[in-house]
């Protein structure tokens, strides 16, 4: 048994409380987060109940949730488990199970333990892998159910009924009254399942994506030049899915497609798991550049007079300030908002230098490096999905060339990452004073100039540096 159903069991003992929720519903489908997320209702005051469970951990934190709803939590002192406490509603348990969403979540059972309590039919349409509402009013009690049928699908595998669907259809457009913050955390959650394409191409039927994600909605129909197979939305969607296969940690075999990677895997892995922000990962975050790579396309959509082909220039400009406008109105933090830009601002450098001479100069290497930080491997990650998801004209041999020079960004791109740049061979005040020069932009050029032919391994030493530093300094004299 988990610690905090233990602490919950000894604190409630005797009182009437149930557990509900996700919680039962996942011990139903033999999952384990029971064990460490549970919700309750209790007959009376929760803030009293929520009080008593943290006596009983020892040391957890208690504190209320909602005043207006009068939930509280309770967190163990290690953050492994956590406990919502919510007063029954409806003035009884039946009548508090047809209060919520899904009738999979409308299962209860008494904390002392006991038979489940399943006035709905939740099991049954568990065991039918079926989706639907508790009631007819759920989605205009709350629409941010429209979401939630979405991303409660794709992570459990359960399909929707035709009248659970209806019914959220109906209400999609009152999600813009539904505060962004609970729209992020949904969305959030659909982009970090394993079927995260199937969850959007699902909030598309819903109509929910129009009004949550306006700017994904506008890429369909966005045709694209003969050298795409798939209209903008269409391929948003597969290099999603080719990111969501990068980004899944698991034991299967390479394909072709990924075999680019095959020497880095673990330290690609290692990468993508790492904490970001907003509770998400380097690799959710990466996701979220997927869905938002394109997002400009049709803000930069022209048609060239001489040829009638179909050009997007400065889609990743605009698309970065896109990305950061989507963000920003989803009330992400800063440092996310920022990491998503720099991945749609620069997705389509590796593709530009798969043009220039091979193998690509060490100079090339470090100016790739320098522009990319703080996201030289993620967006080299990326680029990749996108170039796979491309597949029009020419697709094999084009892919074949950018696999090849993105196998060998990634090396450089994840060593910089784990060790960062090579350690300068000069400062900058020493420079400004061997070469009396004043401190400033000059000095920083000069600087950059020495990096860059240190990365390339003509410069090793002080004494190098400082000769080369006033060899450009004279050249420009001159």
């Amino acid at each position: 048994m988990g610690e905090g159903l233990q602490s919950v069991r000894t604190a409630l003992a005797g009182r009437r409380a149930w557990l509900v929720g996700g919680a039962v519903r996942d011990h139903a489908l033999g999952r384990h987060s029971h064990l460490s997320d549970i919700d309750l209702v209790v007959a009376g005051d929760p803030g009293e109940s929520a009080r008593a469970i943290a006596g009983a951990a020892g040391r957890a934190a208690c504190f209320a949730l909602s005043e207006e709803f009068g939930a509280w939590r309770v967190v163990a002192p290690d953050s492994s488990w956590q406990v919502d406490v919510e007063a029954l509603r409806g003035g009884s348990l039946e009548q508090d199970l047809r209060l919520r969403d899904f009738t999979v979540n409308a299962i209860a059972e008494p904390v002392a333990g006991g038979a489940p309590i399943d006035p709905l039919g939740g099991l049954a349409d568990l065991a039918a892998r079926r989706l639907r509402m508790a009631g007819p009013g759920g989605f205009a009690e709350d629409p941010l159910r429209v979401l939630r049928l979405a991303r409660v699908a794709i992570e459990l595998d359960l399909e929707p009924e035709h009248e659970t669907m209806s019914a959220a259809v109906a209400q999609a457009g009152a999600l813009q009254a539904v505060s962004q913050e609970r729209v992020f955390v949904e969305l959030r959650r659909i982009l970090a399942s394993t079927r995260a394409r199937p969850g959007f191409e699902l909030l598309g039927e819903l109509g929910a994506t129009a009004v949550v994600l306006p700017e994904l909605d506008a890429l369909r129909g966005v045709e694209q030049n003969r050298y795409h197979h798939r209209d903008v939305y269409g391929h948003t969607l597969e290099v999603l899915d080719r990111v969501v296969d990068m980004t899944e940690a698991d034991d299967r075999e390479l394909d072709g497609a990924d075999l680019w990677m095959a020497q880095h895997r673990a330290e690609v892995t290692a990468l993508l798991a790492e904490p970001l922000a907003d509770g998400l990962t380097r690799g959710e975050a990466l996701r979220w550049g997927a869905l938002l790579h394109d997002a400009a396309k049709p803000l930069t959509r022209e048609t060239r007079l001489a040829d009638g082909r179909v050009t997007f220039i400065g889609h990743d400009v605009r698309g970065a300030e896109l990305a950061r406008e989507v963000l920003s109105r989803l009330r992400a933090s800063e440092r996310l908002r920022a990491h998503v830009a720099a991945l749609v601002r620069h997705h389509l450098r590796p593709g530009f230098l798969v043009h220039e001479p091979q193998p690509l100069p060490r100079r090339a290497v470090f100016a790739y490096l320098q522009a990319c930080a703080p996201v030289q491997a993620d967006v080299t990650l990326l680029s990749v999905a996108d170039r796979l998801a491309t597949r029009g004209d020419r697709a094999e041999e084009s892919i074949g060339a950018h696999l090849r020079v993105a196998g060998r960004l990634l090396a450089d791109a994840l060593r910089w990452h784990a060790d960062g740049p090579p350690p300068p061979l000069v400062r900058g005040d020493e420079l400004a004073a061997k070469l009396e020069i004043p401190v400033g932009p000059r000095i920083g050029e000069l600087l950059l100039a020495i990096a860059e032919a240190q990365y390339a391994g003509e410069l090793a030493t002080p004494e190098q540096a400082l000769a080369y530093a006033r060899t450009l300094a004279g050249a420009e004299s001159i």
